[in-house]
């Protein structure tokens, strides 16, 4: 039978197994890291998705993510956090950080978090979610490994540096922009070279500074033992006229809240003893700015005035952000995640190597 889509519970299932016999997380770590991973495939981010189990496994062998670490808080005021991850796993990590930035939030107002040597988090958007379910409006932003240009620069000093910012409105879905600062996020470029081997013109340049639709050598050359030239544009492309020193600024913003503020190492000098990811989380009660309540209602207005206006002839809506992604779970929650041939594949590369039964819908 040819293998397309499998339920929900079940692909979540396997990843935890997965991840605890092949990669030696402790049962707590494998359970959020599958949880995150499956929620990026139902939502329609493959990029994002259980065929990071190749990137977890990379970092595990070289000595970059330790299972066994446990993440700490070293410096907190009544509405601050100062996290060291101590290159435990992303997203227990994230977990922790995020129940934290919650908890103060409540009780204070307002909390602003920063995590510095981290491993790969998944998803922006889960995590701001969370805070969004709590009736919060939550930021969550990471640097990564080093892959994009500067503008008017040759060499990949800074990462796809996401944004994401989640804001209740009293209904689900809530507003959720959550963006890569660079064209796409690398990991779309990764899922372009496993499906295809072309990406479109503008998501990158080669070594030599010219575009390319090569995916595969993008993928490649963004790995740090290769050269340091070459990578992503951010948004607006090489040069100032579509806004290219918009985009690089946003990145940019993104590496000093999380490196800066965390006192954490910089993209452009991580995965070399550890992978040294660093996010910042924040999380705001709604009440500071008067009844909670009126203010989702208001905001619900306004995003119904949006959707609601003239549509451009040959579409016939408007979407908010989040809504494609919660669509999207609704459908896999119902008729399953949809996984592509290579996705599969990788899972039952990965499934031989840590002696694991393939995965069968």
């Amino acid at each position: 039978m040819e293998r397309t889509t499998i339920s929900y519970d079940k692909l979540y299932g396997y990843m935890v197994n997965m991840l605890e016999k092949g990669l030696k997380y402790p049962r707590e770590s494998a359970e959020i890291t599958a949880k995150v991973l499956v929620e990026a495939d139902a939502r329609g981010h493959a990029s994002h998705g259980v065929a990071r189990i190749r990137m977890y496994h990379d970092e595990v062998s070289k000595g970059l993510n330790h299972p066994e670490a446990a993440a700490e808080i070293v410096h907190e005021t009544p509405i601050s956090l100062v996290i060291n991850g101590n290159s435990a796993p992303g997203f227990p990590t994230s977990k922790f950080a995020v129940e934290k930035t919650i908890e103060k939030a409540e009780a204070n107002g307002t909390c602003m978090t920063a995590v510095r040597a981290s491993c790969h988090f998944g998803m922006a958007g889960y995590w701001a979610e969370q805070m969004a379910d709590r009736g919060l409006i939550g930021w969550s932003f990471t640097n990564t490994l080093r892959a994009s240009i500067p503008l008017f620069g040759r060499e990949r000093l800074l990462g796809t540096n996401p944004i994401c910012v989640a804001i209740p409105t009293g209904r689900k879905p809530h507003f959720m922009l959550d963006m890569a600062t660079t064209t796409v996020a690398l990991g779309k470029i990764e899922v372009a070279a496993r499906r295809s081997g072309v990406m479109p013109i503008g998501w990158a340049v080669g070594e030599n500074g010219k575009d390319t639709e090569n995916a595969v050598e993008i993928a490649k050359i963004s790995r740090f033992d290769q050269s340091p030239y070459g990578g992503q544009l951010f948004l607006g492309g090489a040069t100032e006229t579509l806004g290219g020193h918009k985009g690089y600024g946003l990145g940019l913003l993104v590496e000093l809240l999380t490196s800066g503020l965390s006192l954490g190492t910089p993209g452009y000098n991580s995965y070399q003893k550890r992978s040294d990811m660093n996010h910042y989380f924040q999380a705001t009660r709604m009440d500071l700015f008067g009844d909670a309540k009126e203010i989702k209602n208001h905001i619900a207005s306004i995003i119904d005035r949006i959707k609601n206006s003239p549509k451009a002839e040959g579409h016939d809506r408007i979407y908010i952000h989040g809504e494609k992604e919660f669509e999207n779970r609704e459908k896999s929650l119902k008729e399953g995640i949809w996984l592509d041939p290579a996705t599969w594949l990788r899972l039952d590369e990965y499934a031989d190597m840590f002696g694991i039964e393939h995965i069968v819908p």
